[in-house]
């Protein structure tokens, strides 16, 4: 049966899936010979081919060294991920990625930029698993901005409730708190906490980011339960700005919010990891 023709102009899905069965197809490839090299099933490479499955960054990168492609598909992986995150959060998420400075409050979860795997297949899942594995690769991808050469410089206050807050299990938590240690130690990421003792404070009205950059105007950005808003209005980010400073002045140092996130993953999440449940 012939396989159905994609617009490469249609999305970046379909633009990955034309050129890989180009670069497939130009190496005298079949299905199965291509997927047995990249260590996959004849029936995956189809599928992505026909924009059927979105396909991952280590299969982009084996894609790249089986067909030799300069490290197109590792490229284009990127665009992809980027194209299945919800179509309001997009445009944040792309300038995310440009920005020089990013400041975050989380009133009730780790930032998306901070959260391992399965935390964040835990919080994504809860009302629909509805291709889980690509929102969850989406979200993963946007981290990716903190590993390169120059990031961004990334400061994240986070209430204490956000150690409290049992998501998934105890062994996702500690996993999670555990990670959160590890990215103290990255030069360009810092990790305050807001403890409980603080009482009423600048972040009552909820969680919300800033971002700066090098030339363009500085980004206020917050969420409801439908979608986020962003906004260059200079009144709402001087708003935003004040806030976070004095969230930032009311919080734990950075040594000792690494203390406080110690003793509670002990305490509550215990010395050793739990068994795991599968959370597929």
């Amino acid at each position: 049966m012939r396989s159905r023709e994609l617009d490469p102009s249609a999305s970046p899905l379909d633009y990955y899936g034309y050129e890989l069965r180009r670069a497939r197809e130009s190496a005298g490839l079949t299905l199965a010979q291509l997927g047995a090299i990249v260590f996959c099933t004849g029936s995956l490479i189809g599928q992505i081919e026909t924009a059927a499955r979105v396909p991952q960054r280590d299969f982009s990168e084996r894609l790249d060294a089986a067909l030799g492609t300069d490290g197109l598909f590792s490229r284009l992986v990127g665009l992809v991920l980027r194209s299945q995150l919800p179509s309001w959060f997009q445009p944040y998420a792309e300038l995310e990625a440009r920005a020089a400075y990013i400041s975050t409050f989380q009133a009730q979860l780790v930032d998306g930029l901070l959260q391992t795997e399965a935390y964040a297949r835990t919080v994504l899942g809860l009302r629909d698993r509805t291709d889980l594995d690509s929102r969850v690769a989406a979200r993963l991808e946007r981290q990716r901005i903190l590993g390169r050469d120059e990031p961004p410089a990334t400061w994240a206050v986070l209430s204490e409730a956000v150690l409290h807050q049992e998501i998934g299990d105890r062994h996702v938590m500690r996993e999670q708190l555990a990670h959160l240690l590890t990215m103290q130690h990255r030069s360009w990421v810092t990790v305050q906490v807001l403890p409980f003792s603080v009482g009423a404070h600048a972040g009552l009205m909820g969680s919300f980011a800033l971002l700066r950059f090098e030339k363009d105007p500085d980004i206020v950005y917050s969420e409801d339960f439908v979608q986020g808003h962003m906004t260059a209005n200079p009144q709402a980010v001087k708003e935003g700005s004040v806030r976070y400073d004095q969230l930032q002045a009311a919080a734990l140092s950075a040594e000792d919010s690494a203390a406080l996130i110690t003793r509670v993953m002990k305490e509550r999440y215990g010395n050793e990891p739990t068994p795991r449940r599968d959370l597929a």
